[in-house]
C-alpha cells in the first residue's frame, strides 16, 4: 500500500473546485434549479433531460500523491477524472494544476498542456495498430516534434523500465493483454508528464495479471514520483495502490480519508457497505488501535520492560502475530519515545469489527 508520507511532500498541486458537470442541452437552467430548489437527479433527469453526472466536487492533490477515484458504474468517477485535462467541459467549477486555470486555457494553450503536463492511461490500451511498440511508445515525443534519434532513445528507455525493450519491434495484437497495458503505461510516460490520469488501466485484464501490473505500476510510482489520479471500481485495488481514497456516489464524494481512515471510520452506511468485506489487516495500524500510554500507565501501571515495542506504522497482522507469541501489552513507539499500549482485547475488537457478524 503506498504511503504519501514517504514522499515528503505536502504541496496542493491539483486543487479542484465545486467542479459539476450536467449532460444536456438545459444544463445551465438545471444547476440553477438544483442550487435554488435542491432537486434530486431524478428530479433534473425528469424536468430538463439532463443528466448529472458530477456534483459539486471539491479536491485537493498533493505532489507525488496517487489519488484513488472510487465508486461502481455510473458514480461519476471516468466523468470526473476527463475535466482534469479538458476531455469534457464542466457546466461549473475551477480546476487549477500547478497554478494554471485549465479553464481558462485557450486551444493551442490547451494541447500544449495535455502533451507536456498530463498522461493518461484508458482502459482499453488504446494503442495504434500500424505502429511497432515502440513507434507507439515515442508518439507524445513525436508530436513534440523531437527528433527521431532522440525520441526513439527516449521510448526505448521508458520499455526498459516496464521491461519490455525486447518487444520494441512487435505490433500490439503480438502482445498479451498486461503487455499492451505496460505499453500504454510507457507511452503516458515517455513525455515525462508531472501527472497522471489512469482510468480503470487494469481493470480488463484477468486477476494475476492486473495484480502483477499493480505491483509494477507501485514501483514505478516510487521510483518515478508522478502525481496520479487513479480510477477504479475495486476497492482493494485502491487500497494497495492509493495514499488517499474518494469514494463517489451519484455524482458526488461520500468520503475522502486513507484506506486506514475510510476502513476504520467510514461515514455513512454507503461507505460502510463498501468497506464491510476488506481485511484489515495490512490496513489498520498500530496508532490507530494504541489507548495512550499514560492513561494506560494510569489504570495499569508501567508495562513490563521486556513487553513487545513497534512503531507506530507497524500492521495489525503484525500486531496479531505478537499477541499470540507474548501475553504482555504492546507498547506502540514514535522515534524511540512509548507513546501507547495496544492489548489483547484492543485487537480482538479491531478484528471483530472488520468482519461480517450477524
Amino acid at each position: 500500500m503506498s504511503t504519501l508520507s514517504n514522499k515528503q511532500s505536502s504541496e496542493v498541486v491539483i486543487k479542484v473546485e465545486h467542479v459539476w458537470k450536467i449532460f444536456g442541452d438545459n444544463a445551465q437552467a438545471a444547476l440553477c434549479a438544483i442550487r435554488e430548489k435542491g432537486l434530486s437527479k431524478a428530479e433534473v433527469l425528469d424536468r430538463y433531460d439532463a443528466v448529472v453526472g458530477v456534483a459539486d466536487v471539491s479536491l485537493n492533490v498533493k505532489q507525488g500523491e496517487i489519488f484513488c477515484i472510487m465508486g461502481l458504474s455510473g458514480s461519476g468517477k471516468s466523468t470526473l477524472v476527463r475535466h482534469f485535462n479538458r476531455l469534457l467541459e464542466p457546466t461549473d467549477g475551477k480546476i487549477i494544476i500547478e497554478g494554471t486555470d485549465v479553464m481558462g486555457l485557450n486551444p493551442m494553450a490547451l494541447r500544449e498542456f495535455r502533451n507536456k503536463k498530463i498522461g493518461m492511461v484508458f482502459q482499453n490500451f488504446a494503442l495504434m495498430p500500424h505502429r511497432s511498440v515502440i513507434d507507439n511508445v515515442a508518439m507524445p515525443l513525436e508530436i513534440r516534434s523531437m527528433n527521431k534519434n532522440e525520441r526513439m532513445r527516449q521510448a526505448m528507455n521508458m520499455l526498459r523500465i516496464v521491461e519490455l525493450d525486447a518487444w520494441g519491434n512487435k505490433f500490439a495484437h503480438e502482445l498479451s493483454g498486461g503487455m499492451q497495458q505496460r505499453v500504454g503505461l510507457a507511452r503516458a510516460l515517455a513525455a515525462n508528464p508531472d501527472f497522471l490520469l489512469m482510468d480503470e488501466p487494469f481493470s480488463a485484464l484477468d486477476p494475476l495479471i492486473r495484480r502483477q501490473l499493480q505491483d509494477e505500476f507501485i514501483k514505478l510510482s516510487a521510483e518515478l514520483n508522478k502525481t496520479t489520479i487513479f480510477i477504479t471500481h475495486d476497492l482493494d485495488e485502491a487500497v494497495r495502490i492509493g495514499d488517499r481514497i474518494a469514494i463517489m456516489r451519484d455524482g458526488r464524494f461520500d468520503q475522502i480519508g486513507t484506506a486506514e481512515e475510510i476502513v476504520m471510520n467510514p461515514e455513512g452506511d454507503y461507505v460502510a457497505d463498501f468497506v464491510a468485506g476488506i481485511s484489515r489487516l495490512k490496513i489498520v495500524k498500530a496508532h490507530a488501535i494504541m489507548q495512550p500510554f499514560a492513561e494506560f500507565v494510569a489504570s495499569n501501571g508501567n508495562p513490563p520492560e521486556n513487553a513487545p515495542r513497534v512503531a507506530e506504522t507497524e500492521s495489525l497482522s503484525t500486531l496479531i502475530r505478537l499477541a499470540i507469541d507474548d501475553d504482555s501489552p504492546i507498547v506502540v513507539q514514535d522515534n524511540g519515545k512509548d507513546i501507547g499500549i495496544v492489548t489483547r482485547s484492543g485487537i480482538l475488537q479491531t478484528v471483530i469489527e472488520g468482519t461480517e457478524v450477524s
